[in-house]
C-alpha cells in the first residue's frame, strides 16, 4: 500500500519568511518549476534528487540545500521509501539576488552547524509566540549562508559589543509584555541583527529570546502566587496563549504553571 502524502504549510509573522512547508512524499515527483523566493531545504529522512540549471544534485540528510529564486528545478525521491523534508521559503530580506549565481553553482551545503540551526529555526517557527527566537536563528543562518556563497566578502567592523548588549537588554525589559522584533531592535540601536544577537549572547551567556522568556516566566511566577489563573497570567506576561506559557514555564521551572500555583499551599 502506497503511503499517502503528508503536508503541513503555514505563514509566519517572522520578517523575511514567505512560507513554511513540511512534507513526506513517497512517489510524488516535482516537475520543473520556479519560485520567487529562496528555498532553504533540509531532508530528515530519505533523499531527494533534483536538477538545477541542467545539473543533477542530491540532498542527503546531513545537507542543507539552498535553491535560488527564478531558477527552474525539479525533485524526486531517490528510493522507494520517499523523503521527509522541511522547507522555509525566504524573500530577499536576508539573501540578495547577487548571491543567485553562487547558489546555482553550489546549492548543497555540508555544514553541521548550519544544519542544526535550520532545524532549530523550524522548531521555533512551529510555535506561535516564539518569533524573536525564530528571527534570531534566521539572522545567524542567513549570515552563515552568505559566508558560504560569498566567502571573500570583507567582514563588517562591529560596534562595541558590551554597549550593544546592554542596550538590547534594556529594550527587552521595556518591551517585556508586548515584545520587540529583532529587526526593530537592530534599527533602534543601529546595529546589524546578527551582530546584535552575538553581542548579547557573548555578554550575558544567554540568547535574547531566552532572556525574554525567562523574564516573562519570572513575572508569571509572581502572578501565579497571587492566585491569578494561568490563562490570565499568560496574557498578562506576553505569552501567545496558555499552552505557550506552559511550555516555557516547564522549561525554566521544571513544572507546569498549575502545579506551581498549587504548591503555594505548602
Amino acid at each position: 500500500m502506497v503511503a499517502q502524502p503528508e503536508v503541513s504549510a503555514w505563514r509566519s509573522r517572522v520578517p523575511g519568511v514567505v512560507e513554511v512547508f513540511h512534507a513526506h512524499f513517497t512517489e510524488y515527483a516535482y516537475p520543473m518549476h520556479v519560485h520567487e523566493a529562496w528555498t532553504l531545504l533540509i531532508v530528515d529522512d530519505g533523499a531527494v534528487r533534483y536538477d538545477l540549471d541542467r545539473h543533477e544534485h542530491g540532498t542527503p540528510h546531513d545537507t542543507v540545500s539552498l535553491l535560488p529564486p527564478h531558477v527552474p528545478h525539479n525533485g524526486s525521491p531517490v528510493t522507494a521509501h520517499g523523503f521527509r523534508k522541511r522547507v522555509v521559503y525566504l524573500d530577499g530580506t536576508h539573501l540578495g539576488e547577487d548571491l543567485i549565481g553562487s547558489a546555482v553553482d553550489g546549492p548543497d551545503l555540508r555544514d553541521p552547524v548550519l544544519r542544526l540551526r535550520v532545524g532549530q529555526l523550524h522548531t521555533a517557527l512551529g510555535h506561535p509566540g516564539d518569533e524573536l527566537e525564530a528571527e534570531s536563528r534566521l539572522t545567524l543562518i542567513a549570515e552563515r549562508l552568505r559566508t558560504h556563497l560569498r566567502p571573500s566578502a570583507p567582514a563588517a567592523t562591529p560596534r562595541d559589543s558590551p554597549t550593544l548588549a546592554r542596550t538590547l537588554r534594556e529594550l527587552l525589559d521595556e518591551h517585556l509584555t508586548q515584545g520587540i522584533g529583532l529587526d526593530e531592535a537592530a534599527r533602534l540601536v543601529h546595529a546589524h541583527p546578527a551582530h546584535l544577537v552575538r553581542a548579547f549572547s557573548g555578554a550575558y551567556g544567554i540568547a535574547p529570546h531566552q532572556y525574554l522568556m525567562s523574564r516573562r516566566v519570572e513575572r508569571a511566577r509572581r502572578l501565579l502566587l497571587e492566585r491569578r489563573p494561568p490563562g490570565e497570567v499568560a496574557s498578562a506576561t506576553g505569552f501567545y496563549d496558555q499552552s505557550h506559557l506552559t511550555r516555557h514555564f516547564k522549561k525554566f521551572v521544571g513544572v507546569t504553571p498549575g502545579r506551581y500555583a498549587r504548591s503555594r499551599q505548602a
